[in-house]
């Protein structure tokens, strides 16, 4: 069984797109947990909905720690973290799952591609993913959170996300695994279809600019343990 944890808070806006998409793969196997934050939206609603199980962890506003508590209640052997506000295109799941087993796997992630996907958004979905292909193979792999996919096993080992980092959790949580011997790589088979919604309320250069700034943490393999800039957690 493949577990599926979605970490939220207040997401009654982009949640049912994703279990929507969800909802119509090709690939049935699996339970979808959303892990809030404590929403005052109809998030949690939208989730039972779906049939999703449905926890609330107010203790720690983050998404890493919706992650973490979502996964204790998991009975999938593979998990794979979604961010709200993604979408899975036709197939996804299937594909991504074979390739994962065919080159044996313990943790993965995606190259993504802009939704809504504007002409001028490539330039940071090509450099967002250059470096994620060129890091890859190495001690400290870059990759972005909105979609992991990890052995059960390999997550319970590094004892989940690392709640100390503030920002660029993702990349520690693959660096960790790959230097614990777990076998990181980037997908080719499927993207990611990320969501826009940062850039369209912040603006190309204000966004562009707060991402160069972690990405510099990310390319020095260095942990973000402070709010370097603001980066709000399901305020969009």
């Amino acid at each position: 069984m493949l577990s599926i944890i979605i970490p939220t808070f207040n997401e009654e806006k982009y949640l049912p797109r994703l279990l929507n998409s969800i909802k119509n793969q090709d690939f049935s196997d699996y339970e979808i947990i959303v892990s809030d934050a404590g929403s005052s939206d109809k998030t949690i609603e939208i989730a039972k909905k779906y049939g999703a199980k449905t926890l609330v962890f107010t203790d720690i506003k983050h998404p890493s720690a919706q992650r973490n508590e979502g996964a204790k209640i998991t009975k999938g052997e593979l998990l794979l973290f979604l961010d709200a506000d993604v979408v899975l295109t036709p197939g996804f799941l299937t594909s991504a799952l074979k390739e994962f087993k065919d080159r044996q796997l313990s943790v993965a992630a995606f190259y993504i591609k802009f939704n809504p996907n504007r002409w001028y958004y490539n330039f940071y979905s090509f450099i967002s993913n250059a470096v994620c292909f060129l890091k890859q193979k190495s001690k400290f792999p870059a990759a972005i959170g909105a979609g992991l996919l990890v052995d059960r096993k390999a997550h319970e080992a590094v004892k989940g996300f690392d709640l100390s980092v503030a920002l660029s959790e993702d990349c520690d949580y693959c660096a960790r695994l790959s230097r614990s011997k777990y076998k990181f790589r980037m997908l080719k088979s499927c993207r990611l279809l990320y969501s826009a919604r940062r850039i369209e309320k912040e603006g190309f250069i204000k966004s562009g600019l707060k991402w160069f700034l972690m990405g510099l943490f990310t390319i020095s393999n260095q942990r973000i343990k402070k709010n370097i800039v603001k980066y709000d957690f399901g305020k969009f």
